[in-house]
């Protein structure tokens, strides 16, 4: 009996041990993972954050482009294309992810749309409406790369109550059709007979020196779709988009009838010249059927002298906003 106590002694001191050295392995053991999985928590944390300044990260990006650029000196062309076409996403400590295409057909359509005027519409309230909207009237997709670059040219003169509703309804229908898109209001100076078909070049060339749209819707203020399955889109012909409207019945006036909404690509405006310049008073509510077939007559031999490529006016006036860009012009006189 009296050896066992020196027996077990040794025994406890052993165990006290082995249980000192368990208990230092088990702390490296926490440690390294520790080590190992707080990077992950801390980038995770700090890419949470930096979501939400995302916004002003760019802006700060793209006046940084913007000063580059006015000084002569190279622009970075990685970051050109994440700020201006949103192909590609920037996340901390990794490489630049490209975005997929938008669909062919957006999954955000609703089809028939409720189209009515009794209700008073403000351009603060469009702006509240449409808060992802960039300076000028732009929007572009943030989840896929859209499919066209579309600019929408008005041609304007004392239409602001028009604009209003136009504004109002067509910038969510055009965020549904996952465009890349601008609006672009021209506005004739003066008070010389309204020449449409003039505006509507001077827009094309005016967008083109903001962006390289490849596509180019020409609307009037006064027309409103009222399905969103009407793609304010290009095809490989000139599109002719309201070809049913309430005031004609909804049904052509004339067969040869192309006014209110049509679409065409950078490419077939370029090949007939764009519009003519020498159709004064010809537009809207103001058409004179008669005369419009005369002039399209007319027009078949002069297309290839009178169009965009001798187009001439003076820019007066550029007004930015949330919603459109708006460009004042003198395009002359009759």
């Amino acid at each position: 009996m009296q050896e066992s106590a020196p027996l077990n002694v040794g025994f406890f001191t052993k165990s006290c041990v082995v249980l000192v050295c368990l208990g230092g392995v088990h702390l490296i053991v926490a440690l390294f993972f520790y080590l190992t999985e707080s990077p992950t928590k801390f980038t995770n944390y700090r890419k949470i954050q930096s979501d939400s300044d995302t916004y002003a990260s760019l802006t700060h990006r793209a006046a940084a482009l913007v000063m580059q650029y006015d000084n002569g000196t190279e622009v970075d062309v990685m970051l050109n294309k994440l700020i201006y076409n949103g192909s590609v996403t920037i996340k901390d400590d990794e490489e630049p992810a490209v975005l997929e295409s938008c669909p062919e057909t957006s999954p955000l359509l609703v089809g028939p749309m409720r189209v009515e005027f009794s209700e008073p519409v403000s351009l603060d309230m469009v702006r509240k409406d449409n808060p992802q909207l960039m300076m000028g009237g732009r929007y572009k997709p943030n989840d896929c790369v859209a499919l066209q670059k579309v600019a929408i040219i008005i041609p304007f003169r004392n239409r602001g109550e028009h604009l209003k509703y136009w504004l109002h309804y067509l910038h969510p229908l055009l965020q549904r059709q996952q465009l890349d898109y601008g609006i672009y209001i021209i506005q004739q100076d003066g008070e010389w007979t309204f020449n449409r078909a003039k505006l509507l070049n001077v827009g094309y060339v005016e967008a083109l020196k903001v962006y390289d749209y490849d596509c180019f819707i020409f609307s009037d203020v006064d027309i409103i779709p009222m399905d969103d399955r009407n793609t304010y889109k290009c095809s490989n012909q000139p599109r002719h988009l309201s070809v049913s409207m309430d005031k004609f019945g909804f049904k052509l006036p004339y067969k040869q009838y192309f006014g209110g909404v049509s679409a065409m690509s950078k490419k077939q405006f370029e090949k007939i010249n764009g519009f003519p310049n020498n159709y004064w008073g010809w537009g809207g509510e103001d058409d004179d059927i008669f005369n419009r077939f005369k002039r399209i007559a007319h027009t078949r031999q002069t297309m290839k002298t009178d169009g965009v490529k001798s187009l001439s006016y003076k820019v007066v006036d550029i007004e930015k906003d949330q919603l459109y860009t708006k460009i004042t012009v003198d395009i002359g006189k009759p």
